[in-house]
Formats: C-alpha cells, structure tokens, sequence
C-alpha cells in the first residue's frame, strides 16, 4: 500500500525556519521524483520544489529558490522540506508527492500519483 505521510507543520515566526518531513513507505522513493507543494485556500496548488531521482536534477518554484532546499534521507525513505526565512505568506497547508514527471511538467500537481495528506504551516508573530 502506497502512502505518503507529510509531517512537521506548525507555527513559526517571520523569518524562522521549520523542516518538513515526508515519510513514504509501500514503494522506494529512490525510483519516484518527490515533490512539495503548497495550497491556499481558493488557490491552485503551487509547486515548490522537486527532487528528480532520473535526472539528479532539483526543481525550484519561484517562492522557493533561496529559502527552500529538499533532502532525502534513502535509508528511512523520508524526504525532508527545509524552509529558511519564512514570510507570513508561506502560512497554508505543504503537502509532499511522489511521481514520474517529465520535466517540462515538474512542478505541475497531474504529474504526481501519489500524495500525503498535508500539514499545515503558520507563520505569524
């Protein structure tokens, strides 16, 4: 049984950091891209950063480059969201993913076959 279980969300101050964890299990997440992505209420879902196993290439969104990174830790099959310098505007629900995308399609959310369930992200003084 595939399942991707995001973790880690909370609440943080402006320019704090927080580490988003996506714990896969059913499949090795070596041999799928890992995505994260973010939705705000009313809005379509964002990509924000991929880690590409079939290229060894990372994907950045906008809102992510420079703050964002991704890692992946093979020997628990987690791949971890660092967020650096966060905004109010980061706060909504981060959900991870995993999928075969081509790489014109990276950051688009129909590339991805499987995702975790989301966690939430508050970012306020």
């Amino acid at each position: 049984d595939v399942q991707l279980q995001a973790s880690g969300g909370g609440l943080v101050q402006p320019g704090g950091s927080l580490r988003l964890s996506c714990d896969v299990s059913g499949f090795d997440s070596g041999y799928y891209a890992i995505g994260w992505f973010r939705q705000a209420p009313g809005k379509p879902r964002e990509g924000m950063i991929c880690n590409n196993q079939f290229d060894g290439n990372t994907y950045y969104g906008k809102s992510a480059k420079g703050r964002f990174t991704i890692s992946r830790d093979s020997a628990k099959n987690t791949v971890y969201l660092q967020m650096n310098s966060l905004k109010p505007e980061d706060t909504t629900v981060y959900y991870c993913a995993a999928g075969r995308p081509i790489t014109s399609a990276i950051m688009r959310r129909e590339s991805y076959a499987y995702w975790g369930q989301g966690t939430q992200v508050t970012v306020s003084s």
